[in-house]
């Protein structure tokens, strides 16, 4: 069975098979990593259902990120719980693994809007309560063995780079490489969403998080750092209104501020490896047609630089607020 070429009539026979069936409105939704589509059952309601690319996560490994989920969901934490049947949330058809959601609407998160931002800060700190219990014994940690080291490997593979940039380049990248594994040593970690940006939150009578795929155990400021933006004046205003809302549920350990520009630059190279080993899916050059051109590695060489410029930088103090 082809991942690459779902078609309706293979989606229908998934879903039936766990006594799921589409009424109207199957559509493609967008997504790169998973092939994800919304529809209508008139026993169901509007639902979506997830096929997971082959070989990214085992069964044991997506089974964890569900019971994440179930757990948050019992917290209070307002997420999403996919549908359960015959006692199971992870399915198989052929070769696929997928799973099937309730479709949650609402507005766009608005990351510039301070009253959303606090919410956000306490929905946070409400999955990190329960992210210090849950733990994960088969999906990875955030390290910089992976989105660094592994990284780098793949680039150098898979990454059609101009000969004339190739050095110039990896020099960047390895400066950034080496002075980033020195900096990042996280002392504590728990079970993170790992992936919160405003694209996997909505607004709908409150907040909730979506998207749970990239779930693993890592600094609980990787939740939030991705929330920043702007001058060092208008970071720290953001900062300090995420933590207002964070710290009525947890204590915020302000020692992982020192964390963010490493793992800034950790996500840096792992987008570039991520886009690089996924261009055989006809689905990357479609829609990332500037990835993989001679500006684009260009322009990579000058951002590297300029977070190695981050990473001397003296990171974000609440001292330096208060």
């Amino acid at each position: 069975m082809n991942y690459y070429q779902l078609t309706p009539d293979v989606i229908a026979d998934a879903l039936v098979s766990v006594g799921i069936y589409i009424d109207s409105g199957l559509m493609a939704l967008n997504s790169y990593e998973n092939r994800v589509y919304r529809f209508k059952s008139d026993s169901d309601g509007i639902l979506v259902a997830k096929f997971y690319r082959p070989q990214r996560w085992s069964r044991q490994q997506i089974q964890e990120e569900h019971d994440f989920l179930f757990a948050l969901d019992d917290a209070g934490v307002r997420v999403a719980v996919p549908l359960v049947r015959d006692q199971n949330s992870v399915f198989e058809f052929g070769n696929m693994l997928f799973a099937v959601w309730p479709s949650v609407s609402g507005r766009q998160f608005e990351a510039d809007n301070l009253d959303q931002l606090e919410a956000l800060g306490e929905q946070l700190g409400r999955l990190h309560r329960v992210g210090e219990r849950f733990v994960l014994r088969h999906r990875p940690q955030l390290s910089s063995d992976d989105y660094l080291l592994r990284a780098r490997g793949v680039l150098e593979q898979e990454a059609i780079i101009p000969k004339r940039l190739r050095g110039e380049f990896f020099a960047r990248l390895n400066d950034v490489v080496e002075k980033t594994t020195a900096l990042y040593r996280p002392k504590q970690q728990l079970t993170l969403h790992c992936d919160c940006h405003v694209s996997n939150i909505l607004w709908r009578d409150g907040l909730w998080l979506l998207d749970f795929d990239d779930c693993r155990t890592g600094p609980a400021v990787q939740d939030l750092w991705m929330m920043l933006s702007g001058t060092r004046q208008e970071q720290l205003l953001q900062l300090d209104t995420l933590l207002a809302g964070y710290e009525t549920v947890r204590e915020f350990n302000a020692a992982e501020l020192s964390l963010i520009e490493p793992l800034r630059a950790m996500r840096m190279v792992n987008y570039m490896a991520w886009l690089a080993a996924r261009w055989s899916d006809p689905a990357f050059p479609a829609n990332f047609p500037w990835f993989n051109t001679e500006d684009y590695w260009q322009q990579q060489i000058s951002v590297l630089s300029d977070q190695l410029q981050s990473l001397d930088a003296l990171p974000l103090s609440l001292t330096s607020w208060n």
